[in-house]
């Protein structure tokens, strides 16, 4: 796929009205004419596709989609697009992804789509003569799943290894764990790791004299790791009364707190995943999957971490590091039934999932940034509440140009409530 050089830069596309901001990416060549339906409704997801997608349809839910502005990852521009409720998230990211550009951008790396398939197997007399004899077992294994999947296979992936663990002292005392491990490729991989497992299955139960009880995949998907760095140059940390060292350190004070606390810290990751989330689900990956696996990760040193790690480089400049799992995939399930997803990852010029999760991971870091840099200096309520008055103000009636009005008063007063918004606009419609 041929990537696109357009800059990721757009001045003034947040004050565009949304036909016009969607003309704006088919003129400069992100999107297509046939793609701005999709996006508008007329052609998205139709009743028929939803019914065939889970059970017991009655109807659709939707989600606003915005774009993120001003990303450049591993030295490409690119727009990032967003499925979230919640205020400020796409502006924050976009500032913080302009900000990140000075210093060069993002820099991101995905490991090899490894995934890992679980079994659990019971009523072993001997768990450890029976792990070893598994372990010399392993090529034969192996090569008996080996073509579970032929085009799997043919693309480069398939099963790779196998690990095997002893869980001693269990509630129902001690048992094998064995971990398939399977190259996905491009997909998430849940149904050909499960599938993989099912076939494993008795081969194990004849090696062992036990029985195989669950065989499923584990969503601590730490073989499949994704990882994203920025700099943020000094200079560029300073706006209004605050200084560039200011800013630099109370972010770096802010994360301390969140790796060193799980009050802190459990918020912390959520604001991470406020920007990766948004992404997984525009894109119809399994965002559950993606936050029990973050989740999971941040807790594997015996207590829970920040997922990001802040710090200042040998010139004083910020550095931010964001390392998690990111099963994420481009081909299979929604991704490629949901129509707004396929037009997403057009947009974006996604040919690899592992590009798919370098972006990911990148918009996390930039959400993170947006919110650390908030919290350490002006505080988190002064930017989110400017966009959450214009929720209170269509919550309270406000409609058309009485949306923008209401809000502003709001805003202005410091007083974004709902009682005062109902207020504003009875003394509005009567003058």
């Amino acid at each position: 796929m041929a990537f696109n050089k357009k800059s990721s830069r757009i001045a003034g596309f947040y004050v565009l009205p949304i036909k016009e901001r969607q003309q704006k990416l088919v003129g400069m060549g992100f999107l297509d004419p046939d793609d701005v339906p999709v996006l508008s409704g007329e052609k998205g997801l139709s009743l028929e596709q939803a019914d065939n997608m889970i059970e017991n349809v009655i109807g659709r839910h939707a989600l606003p989609v915005g774009v993120a502005l001003n990303f450049l990852v591993n030295g490409r521009d690119v727009l990032i697009p967003m499925a979230v409720e919640e205020p400020s998230i796409v502006a924050g990211a976009s500032y913080m992804a302009k900000l990140a550009r000075r210093g060069g951008g993002f820099q991101a790396q995905a490991a090899v789509p490894e995934m890992i398939g679980q079994l659990q197997i019971l009523g072993v007399e001997d768990v450890s003569k029976a792990r070893l004899a598994i372990l010399e077992q392993k090529e034969h294994l192996l090569a008996e799943i080996a073509n579970i999947d032929p085009v799997l296979t043919k693309l480069g992936g398939g099963p790779k290894d196998i690990e095997v663990r002893v869980l001693n002292g269990t509630a129902i005392g001690n048992f094998l764990v064995v971990h398939l491990i399977v190259d996905v490729r491009d997909a998430m991989g849940a149904n050909a790791v499960n599938t993989a497992c099912e076939r494993l299955a008795p081969h194990l139960e004849e090696i062992t004299g036990g029985r195989v009880h669950l065989r499923i995949l584990s969503n601590l998907a730490d073989k499949r790791l994704a990882r994203a760095s920025c700099t943020i140059p000094l200079a560029d940390l300073a706006f209004d009364e605050y200084s560039g060292p200011e800013v630099r350190d109370g972010i770096i004070a802010a994360w301390a707190f969140a790796d060193a606390d799980p009050y802190r810290a459990a918020t912390h990751n959520k604001g991470i995943l406020n920007g990766v989330d948004a992404v997984v689900l525009v894109t119809g990956n399994d965002w559950r999957a993606v936050e029990a696996g973050a989740h999971a990760y941040a807790v594997q040193e015996g207590r829970y971490r920040s997922l990001s790690t802040w710090g200042a480089d040998a010139e004083g400049n910020l550095v931010g590091v964001l390392e998690m799992p990111l099963a994420v995939g481009i081909v299979g399930g929604a991704t490629r039934v949901h129509p707004v997803a396929q037009k997403m990852l057009k947009l974006m010029e996604i040919s690899t999932a592992s590009e798919l999760a370098e972006i990911i991971v990148s918009a996390g870091l930039a959400q993170n940034l947006a919110a650390l840099r908030a919290l350490a200096t002006e505080g988190i309520q002064k930017g989110h509440m400017t966009l959450h008055a214009r929720q209170v103000a269509i919550s309270a009636g406000a409609s058309g140009k009485m949306i923008t009005r209401v809000a502003q008063q709001l805003v202005s007063e410091n007083a974004v409530r709902l009682d005062r918004a109902q207020e504003v606009l009875k003394d509005l419609k009567s003058n």
